[in-house]
């Protein structure tokens, strides 16, 4: 049985793009151009055109068209999760560069005062950060910090990235617990992350110990799985 004709534009188009006839950046067939090519419909070259946009090959953008999108992924290591992002982009010739979207003391919600042993009614920092890797947006970061390091490196923190700072300042994160799975976009990881709504993601939850193995950050990244991906190198334990 033959696919939808939609689904073989689609195909023939994400066929173009991974051979290079449509490189990063550059804009794809117009739903009209769609319809002349393929002698379809309106419905059928808009919905080949969502088809790309669905598999995050393709970004939509109002009164300006589609375009291919970033196709190189960043791989962050699993194995040194504490060697710190910028180094780790900067080794594969990544540029790295984060926006601050929120940064305020708030209540803690419940999983953040679990996760650092604090009461609920404690205040921790809420931060959100939008990171970019070569300019492209790739993951959210959501993260919650004890207050007390957050009332001491406020406006630091706006500025950099948090382990760094802790650890310029006498207070190197041990060691990490985290945990990989997955998510959809809600309505501004939609906006952030350029992704349609309900898009999967994946979601690393990470609580960071001190090294007095005091819980002070918990959070989350929340990454577009076609920027964004991590390793891990393992090696077995010795035989009896």
């Amino acid at each position: 049985m033959s696919p939808p004709l939609h689904i073989s534009i689609s195909e023939k188009l994400r066929h173009q793009i991974e051979a290079g006839v449509y490189a990063s950046g550059d804009r794809l067939p117009s739903e009209h151009q769609l319809m002349e090519t393929f002698s379809v419909s309106r419905i059928t070259a808009r919905q080949a055109v969502a088809n790309l946009v669905s598999q995050g090959l393709a970004i939509a953008y109002r009164g300006k068209g589609v375009f291919v999108t970033p196709q190189k992924k960043v791989t962050y290591s699993l194995s040194s999760p504490l060697v710190f992002l910028e180094q780790d982009m900067a080794r594969q010739g990544i540029a790295f560069s984060f926006e601050n979207l929120v940064f305020e003391p708030i209540a803690a919600p419940r999983d953040a005062a679990v996760a650092l042993g604090i009461d609920k009614a404690s205040s921790v920092y809420l931060q959100k950060k939008l990171f970019r890797m070569d300019g492209a947006a790739g993951a959210v970061d959501v993260s919650y910090l004890i207050a007390d390091l957050g009332d001491r490196f406020a406006p630091l923190l706006e500025r950099q990235m948090t382990f760094p700072i802790l650890a310029q300042h006498g207070i190197p994160i041990d060691h990490l617990d985290a945990v990989i799975e997955c998510t959809h976009a809600d309505y501004d990881l939609s906006g952030y992350l350029e992704v349609p709504l309900g898009h999967a993601l994946m979601v690393y939850r990470y609580t960071a110990y001190s090294s007095n193995q005091r819980p002070v950050l918990h959070g989350s990244t929340i990454s577009r799985a076609d920027r964004f991906c991590y390793s891990l190198s393992t090696r077995a334990g010795a035989s009896d």
